[in-house]
């Protein structure tokens, strides 16, 4: 495969360094250091969407010191410009050749060449209704799935209530209830993932090859205590609200439409100045969905950032409505997904760990399930870890890699497949709003028949990124 030199790596990265301009608006000063401007606007019990949102997993119960005057909107956004060198290739794949649309085979891989990916964005309105009462809707402004704006979900997180008596300001000390149609809280990845233009919080660029994310109808509750957090959850189980019914396949005649529980136990202590503990277990459970339903590891509407790479060229190969996939189809790249559809029960175990500028964090995840159209169920299992330093003044600078791999049977796959990725990250905040990211990045595919297109299939190479969050 075709290798980058140093002095061509260089020449990317400075001409991606030219996309900042667009942030010429932010602080040039340290902003971590300076008093929080914002504190009149910004809502309660709240995660930053810059830098101060980093390694925050649930908000906490700590006394929230703005008081309320009356109702508050707050306006903020996630930018992400992007700049990808990457390879890829299938060698073990049959049918695998060609040179154009009407030539290629069923198997010849996306013709892909270094340039920029699409920018995308976020944009995030958060409403403060009451004293403890918040409103959240966030809108993807554009994303490599969708170019166009759509809400991606909304929520109303209650903190306090509005009832007279000291059992209820007693109760919600301790308790948090979120209501709406929204990311769901299953493990703590999802905290660190990269979602549409909002890729700060990831110090790499893209989420896990398995990629547990979805936003559902439902609610949540907390209850958190001296490092303790307890949740419970339960949702309708879909990406999408409907009232259709269910049609029975031979392989399923349950027509049952049953809602998703899941639930987290959580410990995360800040033991000294220096050293953070945190220890969480999740599960998720749905017993029955529509053909479609479930979409655990398929709820991602943005896009992977990894663009283009290890997707078929075109669709109704070697017919004369062979076509070239579109990049809005094929918007996931680099990912894996189960297709747990009709049912599912999964488990997450999350670890992490920072001590003085030192950061670990380590998930092992089991999955299990099936269409509508199996009789038995498939397993899935992913391990990851990820280790970061963060050095410079006020840890404006990192470096880090991070390897994880999933085990996975597949449908209409005898065997069970490897995928496994190795990367490697570098971060400079130019502000706590601003940086600038860099990533190197190996992913290998094992064991798959000759007949899949990912048979011997790797793709390696570097993406940078230019990201703006506030």
């Amino acid at each position: 495969m075709k290798k980058f030199t140093i002095a061509s790596t260089i020449k990317l990265a400075l001409m991606t360094a030219c996309a900042l301009p667009f942030v010429v608006n932010a602080q040039t000063e340290n902003i971590d250091e300076t008093p929080d401007r914002e504190i009149y606007l910004r809502p309660s019990y709240w995660r930053p969407y810059d830098k101060r949102g980093i390694n925050v997993f649930e908000t906490n119960k700590m006394a929230d010191t703005i008081p309320y005057s009356g109702p508050r909107v707050r306006f903020g956004a996630g930018f992400t410009q992007q700049f990808q060198g990457i390879n890829h290739e299938n060698p073990d794949a049959d049918n695998n050749g060609g040179t154009s649309v009407s030539t290629a085979g069923a198997n010849k891989l996306y013709p892909i060449t270094a340039g920029f990916m699409t920018a995308m964005a976020n944009l995030f309105t958060d409403f403060q209704l009451g004293d403890g009462i918040r409103l959240n809707l966030t809108t993807y402004l554009s994303t490599r799935h969708h170019n166009e704006t759509w809400v991606k979900g909304g929520y109303i997180q209650f903190d306090k209530l509005p009832f007279k008596g000291e059992f209820w300001t007693n109760l919600m000390k301790i308790t948090t209830i979120k209501v709406g149609h929204m990311e769901i809280n299953y493990g703590d990845q999802h905290f660190r993932r990269s979602d549409g233009g909002q890729t700060l919080y990831n110090p790499f660029m893209d989420n896990y090859i398995m990629d547990a994310f979805t936003t559902e109808i439902g609610g949540e509750v907390y209850v958190q205590k001296n490092g303790w957090l307890a949740m419970g959850g339960i949702t309708n189980g879909m990406l999408k609200g409907n009232v259709d019914t269910v049609i029975a396949t031979s392989a399923d005649e349950n027509t049952d439409k049953n809602p998703s529980f899941f639930g987290k136990l959580a410990y995360d202590k800040q033991v000294s100045p220096d050293l953070r503990f945190r220890l969480s277990g999740s599960i998720y459970y749905n017993s029955s969905s529509p053909a479609s339903g479930l979409t655990l590891y398929g709820g991602d509407r943005a896009g992977s950032n990894y663009q283009n790479v290890m997707e078929k060229w075109v669709t109704n190969a070697g017919t004369p409505q062979a076509t070239q996939q579109a990049s809005t189809s094929i918007a996931f790249s680099g990912r894996l997904n189960p297709a747990f559809s009709k049912k599912v029960q999964s488990i997450m175990v999350n670890g992490f760990l920072k001590f003085k500028g030192f950061e670990f964090f380590g998930t092992y995840e089991n999955a299990e399930g099936r269409t509508k159209n199996e009789k038995t169920e498939r397993d899935a299992d992913q391990y990851a870890l990820e280790g970061l330093y963060r050095f410079g003044k006020a840890e404006s600078i990192y470096l880090g890699a991070r390897y994880n791999s999933v085990d996975a049977e597949l449908s209409g796959i005898t065997t069970k497949i490897n995928v496994n990725r190795l990367a490697f990250a570098g971060g400079w905040f130019v502000t706590r709003n601003v940086l600038l990211k860099a990533e190197y990045v190996v992913q290998n595919y094992e064991d798959f028949p000759s007949s899949d297109y990912r048979a011997g299939g790797q793709f390696d190479g570097y993406v940078i990124e230019a990201v703006v969050g506030f």
